[in-house]
């Protein structure tokens, strides 16, 4: 591969720049398109690995003391040079020869005691230098060479004379010289030699010069660009009489007054400005800080201006003067009482009254040129507002009323004005009595701004005119129930949407229907939680969202892909972040876009508390999924416990059904109702004897005893066996337990049993009978749970054949029941 010219230098730059590492690490770089900055590193000498393609160094803030031919390495591609308040007080010949290529040559703020008289030979390029505040007292610079020369800047000296060398006649580009904050108090007619000769492209700045007089003609036959001579005088007097003695110059843009920050002052000649009738100028900039009793004549020498500024003053009513070339009047922050009557002015194209104190309007008409009315900030209160107070002024482009008091407007409202195309209202409280036709007939309106109106939109079609609007903003106002649903489908060429402030909880899915050119829209402090909208292919164009100071907590994976593939800021700042491991996908995605979120760093987690101080940015991923594999871990051992307990429980079904129904079904002894003295457990091969032994005994003696007896198989069924418990155990006051060979294979008589065991084991009553039918051998009876223990702790009866003995055990069996 073949690299050009400038690729190869480019890395031989890079190569370079390692090699001298060590040394470059004095230097605090930042590199832009070849652009290095060492400002305010305490270096006391230019680095020499600093690459020789640099094009632009700023070096200012440095110790260099003095400059001489070796202190520059070769840097014949750099342009510009800052060494602005560098302690360098000496200057020798041929300084700049390894920077001879220069364009830009900054010293302010340098003590400079000795510039050699060839110092600045080598700069055969330059065309900007920058001398404020090193002390000169002089224009008279050896820089004959200097003939690309446009700027030269000598501000904040002690120059006593604007009179410039005389082979500087010669410098056919030079465009600007600034003298302000000098020493300069008197001009003569040898002092602008020069500067007649130059030509009429030239700006002077004489601001804030100590200016007391100038000889008449001093400014015959100059021409200049722009004049600056704010704060240029001593007194009132010596400006009129400095602006009377420049008869013969010609000027296109006169800067006067004072500034900003002054105080004003009192004066007692209401003409102090009538020396601009001694010259030519087009556009005058003015801020008045003089102030009489008497009513200040400021514009009758303007009568052949182009365009006025009055940024700052103290008038109270514009005197009548018959402008006949004036297109632009800008009025600011005065005193003026009503907006003036321009009527008569019918070349007027720009007229701008704004921020005064509290102010009427009745009206301007008959201005067929004017195009841009500014009437902002003026606490107008108007009434059926406004093509009335514009009649026959139909060619009005831009209008701005805004941060006024009120604006009443009643139907069709801007009649006759349909050429407008910016309409400003913000901050000014509407009061609209038919929305319908609130825009009607704006077909070509592109800006219109209604925010903190105080309106409430409650008409889908109110901007059905609006097709060609580009720019909408509506922060601060209210809609009615569901209108933003259709509200925008006729803005075909939106591209800058503003609803911020507007208490809007939900977006519904169609309200950017129609809008597929938006490409910046601003929906901060609202009350959002979900943005879902922002998926849908209308909004693939947008660029920019600012959706801060929500309620947004996270966002979804679906929308997040489906992202305008466009969008370069992103503000979601001052939201309820959700950092949890439940939101990973929406952390990662906030992580991997930073270069696109705005203020990254003041998107905050709520997970913890709401004035957590947590940032998203630094939400830890990792954490999550060694979480996520834990819970995997866990969610696989329960789902393994659940299988081991169903298999039990299967297995066990039996038993674990009948324990919940005797838990279910068991009352204390209190409560108990017994219908039966005794249910009977025996298993069905010794059901001959029951019947004929056991129950013939019992239920037909003296006084007869209930028995409660279930017949029943060896497979349980739920209906018998609840039967067995509600009516059977839990019925009656006493078991009687039939033991034989066959009660013990009996899974059925041992199950019984052990219910029968839980009930009276919660009583804690001794409530079971045991008769032995028949003898079983010690080591069976441990099969039934149990049974031998009760043997070992209770007493049983045992049922013999011969007849003596049968009498005494069922005496014994009658007695036992009946305790």
């Amino acid at each position: 591969m073949i690299l050009s010219y400038r690729e190869q230098m480019i890395f031989l730059s890079s190569i370079l720049i390692l090699v001298n590492a060590g040394e470059g690490q004095e230097c605090t770089t930042i590199i832009k398109n070849m652009e290095y900055s060492c400002s305010g590193r305490n270096l006391t000498h230019i680095p020499s690995s600093l690459p020789f393609t640099v094009t632009s160094l700023d070096f200012s803030f440095n110790f260099l003391n003095s400059l001489h031919k070796c202190v520059f390495p070769v840097l014949f591609n750099l342009q510009v040079l800052d060494l602005t308040r560098c302690h360098i007080k000496h200057i020798e010949n041929d300084t700049f020869y390894n920077v001879k290529n220069l364009t830009t040559l900054i010293l302010t703020g340098n003590p400079i005691g000795y510039l050699g008289p060839g110092c600045l030979n080598s700069l055969h390029n330059l065309q900007r230098l920058v001398l404020v505040d090193v002390g000169l007292t002089s224009l008279q610079l050896q820089m004959n060479n200097l003939t690309k020369l446009q700027e030269l800047k000598v501000g904040t000296n002690n120059i006593q004379s604007v009179s410039l060398p005389p082979f500087m006649s010669s410098f056919k580009d030079f465009s600007l010289l600034d003298l302000h904050a000098n020493n300069i108090s008197i001009i003569k007619t040898d002092h602008t030699v020069v500067l007649r000769k130059i030509g009429r492209n030239m700006t002077l700045i004489l601001s804030r010069n100590p200016l007391l007089h100038i000889e008449p003609g001093a400014f015959k036959d100059v021409y200049l660009r722009e004049l600056h001579i704010q704060a240029a005088f001593v007194s009132l007097n010596s400006q009129n009489g400095f602006l009377n003695a420049l008869t013969g110059l010609s000027v296109d843009k006169l800067f006067m007054g004072n500034y900003r920050m002054q105080w004003k002052m009192q004066g007692s000649d209401p003409n102090y400005l009538d020396g601009l009738c001694s010259f030519n100028f087009n556009e005058i900039y003015l801020i008045q800080k003089e102030f009489s009793d008497s009513e200040l004549h400021l514009f009758h020498c303007m009568i052949n201006a182009t365009k006025i500024t009055v940024k700052v003053g103290y008038i109270r009513k514009m005197e009548h003067v018959p402008f006949h070339r004036l297109k632009e009047l800008y009025l600011g922050p005065n005193l003026l009482s009503a907006v003036p009557h321009v009527s008569h002015i019918k070349s007027l194209e720009k007229l701008v009254v704004k921020n005064n104190m509290p102010i009427s309007f009745i009206g301007i008409g008959d201005l067929s040129l004017l195009q841009h009315v500014d009437l902002s900030g003026n606490f107008l209160i108007l009434k059926d507002c406004c093509f009335q107070f514009f009649p026959r002024t139909t060619n009005i482009r831009f209008l701005n009323l805004s941060q006024n008091s009120e604006i009443g407007m009643v139907n069709k409202p801007f009649f006759g004005l349909e050429l407008l195309e910016v309409l400003d209202l913000h901050h000014t409280k509407l009061v609209i009595l038919f929305y319908l036709g609130f825009l009607q007939g704006l077909t070509n309106l592109k800006y219109l701004d209604i925010s903190y109106t105080s309106i409430t939109l409650t008409r889908y079609m109110i901007f059905r005119d609006l097709q060609n609007l580009t720019v909408l903003k509506m922060a601060g106002i209210s809609f009615g129930e569901d209108k933003l649903r259709y509200l925008l489908q006729n803005l075909t060429h939106l591209e800058v949407l503003d609803i911020s402030h507007c208490g809007i909880g939900e977006l519904p899915r169609t309200s950017f229907t129609g809008t597929q050119k938006l490409r910046h829209l601003y929906l901060s402090k609202n009350n959002l939680m979900i943005l879902d909208f922002l998926a849908q292919p209308e909004l693939k164009y947008l660029a920019s969202m600012y959706i801060d100071e929500n309620s947004i907590t996270s966002i979804p994976l679906h929308v997040l892909q489906k992202l305008p593939a466009n969008l370069s800021e992103f503000d979601l700042s001052s939201n309820p972040i959700d950092c949890s491991c439940s939101q990973t996908d929406f952390m990662l995605w906030i992580i991997q876009n930073q270069n696109i979120l705005k203020q990254s760093e003041n998107i905050f987690c709520n997970t913890l508390s709401p004035s957590s101080d947590f940032r998203a940015v630094d939400f830890d991923i990792d954490s999550c999924v060694h979480k996520k594999r834990l819970t995997v871990v866990l969610s696989l051992c329960f789902v393994l416990l659940v299988v081991v307990l169903s298999v039990l429980a299967y297995r066990f079904q039996f038993h674990l059904q009948y324990c919940c129904i005797l838990l279910r079904g068991y009352r204390s002894p209190g409560q108990q109702e017994c219908s039966y003295d005794a249910f009977v457990i025996f298993s069905s091969y010794d059901e001959v004897w029951v019947m004929n032994e056991l129950m013939e005994n019992l239920e037909n003696g003296v006084p007869p005893i209930h028995l409660c007896l279930h017949m029943r198989d060896f497979q349980a069924g739920k209906s018998i066996a609840s039967n067995i418990i509600d009516e059977g155990i839990m019925g009656s006051r006493k078991v009687i337990v039939v033991v034989s060979q066959h009660f013990i294979d009996s899974s059925w008589c041992r199950f019984e049993f052990e219910l029968a065991q839980s009930r009276f084991m919660m009583e804690r009553n001794a409530n079971i009978i045991i008769v032995i039918l028949e003898d079983v051998e010690e080591t069976k009876t441990k099969k039934v749970f149990g049974l031998h223990k009760h043997l070992k702790k209770n007493t049983y009866l045992k049922w013999r054949r011969d007849p003596l003995s049968n009498m005494r055990f069922w005496i014994r069996l009658r007695r036992a029941i009946n305790q």
